[in-house]
């Protein structure tokens, strides 16, 4: 028996998909931004390629997102704008591969860093190759989303990789056909074999053989390094801490209440901060952390003044926020960013705070 999404480990989902989805939504005339908001998470967040979103905020997200665009086949339309220099390192990696079978190598090992709780499973005879997906949890009405992401998105990026449609490619879902397929069945380059006895990709063996028109022998040795090292920080990231993080993050508005990420989590007020204390960390520690990181960004990067950086972080005047940065780093918010002007990015750093609580 599968668990469920609210007693599964939490990974996050990359918060660049939902930016996508966002703006999917937006050309169909839903109001994203008021959505995004009402989810708690914050629009300009999630044009991040770096951040994560909890998974229970994106699977609210999107099950929100079916039912107000009355849309159930937004897998499919957001399939067609997966592009893969989106996917991070994977992304990276699988354009520089050599051939067709070593990008399906690389989506086999390292999917979970893109989509948590989905795994690929390669099956061959003489043929075909057999690219099975399964995925571990139940994520009840978005498993259909879900797959039609991942399944037709494949066929989109099989398409980026090589120049065309991949000849003999064909999809197997392992549920009846429903009734929005019809609708996009013209759009779908390749066939589709409903109630099948499993989730999969199926492509002719000789197809892995062809050539990626990206090939780069250097850039996948180096990007296949970045994807075992985010591998490895992901599961080593499966702290509750980092979750409580995950939510901090992306809220909207910042910083959010504790009770807020609370409720996101499942948990109460008491167990969360427990459970905080068990991994030798505090609420207030970890939206602080936050704080700094986004205050060093903002400073850097724009040329917002304090006191709009400072209600950007949720503090009430440029002075508190000008106390707490000095508190944190030693110095003050307008030298941090002459220093950054003067020898360039990456010059300051605020890597002082460990505990910023």
């Amino acid at each position: 028996m599968r668990a469920s999404l609210s007693t599964a480990q939490d990974l996050g989902m990359p918060a660049i998909y939902l930016h996508l989805l966002a703006e999917l939504l937006n050309s169909i005339g839903v109001d994203e931004q008021n959505l995004l908001f009402r989810v708690g998470l914050d629009p300009a967040r999630l044009r991040s390629t770096e951040l994560r979103v909890s998974q229970t905020q994106a699977s609210e997200f999107v099950t929100r997102a079916i039912i107000e665009s009355g849309e159930p086949g937004l897998g499919i339309m957001l399939a067609r704008e997966l592009k893969l220099p989106l996917h991070g390192a994977l992304g990276t990696a699988v354009m520089s591969s050599r051939t067709l079978g070593d990008a399906m190598e690389l989506m086999t090992r390292y999917l979970t860093l893109r989509v948590p709780h989905l795994q690929i499973s390669k099956r061959e005879d003489a043929n075909l190759a057999w690219y099975i997906v399964t995925c571990d949890i139940d994520f009840g009405p978005l498993n259909g989303f879900i797959m039609d992401a991942m399944l037709f998105g494949c066929v989109s990026m099989g398409a980026q990789l090589t120049g065309s449609v991949i000849d003999g490619l064909r999809i197997l879902r392992l549920r009846p056909e429903p009734a929005y397929f019809q609708r996009f069945r013209s759009q779908i380059p390749v066939p589709v074999e409903f109630d099948a006895t499993e989730n999969a990709l199926v492509i002719p063996t000789s197809r892995l053989d062809l050539p990626v028109r990206f090939t780069d022998d250097q850039l996948a040795a180096s990007s296949r390094a970045q994807c075992e090292e985010a591998l490895r920080r992901l599961t080593g990231d499966a702290g509750f801490a980092c979750r409580v993080r995950r939510v901090i993050e992306t809220s909207h508005p910042f910083p959010p209440k504790l009770a807020r990420v609370a409720g996101t989590l499942f948990v109460s007020e008491r167990t969360l901060k427990r459970r905080l204390q068990e991994e030798e960390a505090s609420f207030q520690q970890l939206v602080d952390q936050v704080r700094l990181e986004r205050a060093g960004d903002l400073l850097r990067n724009t040329t917002m003044n304090l006191s709009r950086i400072a209600d950007a972080l949720g503090y009430a005047d440029a002075a508190n926020f000008t106390r707490a940065f000095k508190r944190w780093t030693d110095t003050s918010p307008s030298q941090f960013r002459n220093a950054s002007t003067e020898f360039g990015p990456g010059a300051a750093s605020t890597g002082k705070v460990v505990a910023a609580g």
